[in-house]
């Protein structure tokens, strides 16, 4: 599976910074369940306080593509902060979504799992949490490709799920219906 050697390129280094941060998106749902080609990775970011200065030197200009310092640091807002990140040689970007405030980030930072690739580490979102964004952006824009990446979940990954949190999860931020049509996507 490319995708999660291809997120080594930037995972690597965010573990040199000492940033926390978590694989998500369509990386995390080939990991937990059936592989589908994607182009970028999503990861979930905290920057702590001197943490933007360093990207540079972590994300070097003539292999990457970062934006300015000043546009970082106005994502790092407290909500819904966002950049990307892209591999010059293989095109391959990273999504960077700033955990920011967001209590369903945090509560998935503090569940996150350390895999290996290649042997590094790989440290990927909690299946929960990708269940519930995907849940959240099947509401949002309603592409049913989310509901059938949770069937696939489900289907591979049922026994890594920890359905009570995730039901009360899902009651907490009103997703019920889209999570019993998901749950009817799955075999």
């Amino acid at each position: 599976m490319p995708e999660p050697e291809l997120t080594l390129l930037f995972t690597w280094r965010l573990d040199a910074l000492g940033a926390r941060y978590m694989v998500s998106g369509s990386v995390a749902v080939s990991i937990y369940g059936a592989p589908r080609l994607t182009n970028d990775v999503d990861l979930i970011l905290e920057l702590a306080p001197g943490q933007i200065e360093r990207l540079p030197a972590i994300f070097p200009e003539e292999e990457f593509y970062l934006p300015p310092l000043e546009a970082i640091a106005e994502a790092a807002r407290a909500e819904r902060g966002h950049f990307n990140i892209i591999h010059h040689e293989t095109g391959f970007k990273a999504d960077v979504y700033l955990a920011g405030r967001d209590p369903l980030h945090a509560w998935a930072l503090a569940r996150t799992r350390t895999l290996a690739v290649a042997g590094e580490p790989f440290i990927v979102a909690p299946p929960e949490y990708v269940i519930l964004r995907k849940l959240e952006f099947h509401r949002e824009g309603g592409s049913e490709r989310h509901l059938r990446d949770i069937g696939s979940m489900l289907d591979v990954s049922a026994d890594e799920i920890d359905r009570a949190e995730l039901e009360r999860l899902v009651e907490e931020r009103g997703l019920r219906d889209a999570w019993n049509r998901a749950q009817a996507a799955s075999r």
